[in-house]
C-alpha cells in the first residue's frame, strides 16, 4: 500500500464537514488501507481522519497502541460514520496534528467518551473509551467536523508552542 499526501493548515479542505460513508464495498477498504499506511508512518502518529488526505468522507483511525507509554485501549480502531454519544469529565492536554506539524497546543477535551460507528464492512460499533484513547477519538472526530485543534486552544498566545524536534 502507498501512504497518501497530508494536507496541512490552512489547507481549506480542512475546515470541510465531511460526508457520511454509505458505501461498504472494496474500494471503501482499499481506501482504509492507505489510510493506515499514511498514519503508521506519520511521526508519533495515533491516528489520522479522511480529510487529512483530502478524502471528505467520515473515516478514521484512532490506534492507542502508539501511544509512547501503554495506555488502556481498544486497539487499531477503523471508525466509520463515527458519532460521541455521550461524554463526561473534563481534562487538560497536550496536542498535536499531521495537519498542524509544527506546533501543539492545550486542549480541553471530555476524559471519557461514548461513541458509536460502523467498521469497514458496515457493521455497527460502541466504545466505551477514556483517557488517551477518548482524546484521540474527539480529535479525529472534530476532523470529520471540519475542526482542527486549534480552533479548541484555551488560549492561542498561552498554548501554542513549536513542536520540540
Amino acid at each position: 500500500m502507498a501512504a497518501l499526501d497530508i494536507l496541512t493548515y490552512p489547507d481549506e479542505r480542512l475546515k470541510t464537514t465531511c460526508d457520511a460513508v454509505d458505501q461498504f464495498d472494496a474500494a471503501l477498504r482499499e481506501f482504509i488501507e492507505h489510510l493506515q499506511e499514511t498514519c503508521s508512518g506519520g511521526p508519533g502518529a495515533v491516528g489520522i481522519a479522511a480529510p487529512q488526505v483530502g478524502d471528505l468522507r467520515r473515516i478514521c483511525i484512532v490506534d492507542a497502541t502508539r501511544a509512547k507509554r501503554p495506555v488502556d485501549n481498544h486497539g487499531p480502531l477503523v471508525l466509520i460514520n463515527p458519532e460521541i454519544t455521550a461524554w463526561d469529565g473534563f481534562a487538560v492536554g497536550r496536542e498535536g496534528c499531521l495537519s498542524v506539524p509544527d506546533y501543539t497546543g492545550k486542549v480541553i477535551r471530555a476524559e471519557r467518551i461514548e461513541l458509536k460507528a460502523q467498521d469497514p464492512f458496515g457493521k455497527s460499533l460502541r466504545f466505551t473509551m477514556h483517557g488517551f484513547e477518548a482524546r484521540i477519538a474527539q480529535h479525529e472526530v472534530d476532523h470529520l467536523d471540519g475542526i482542527l485543534f486549534l480552533d479548541r486552544l484555551v488560549s492561542r498566545h498561552a498554548d501554542l508552542q513549536l513542536r520540540k524536534k
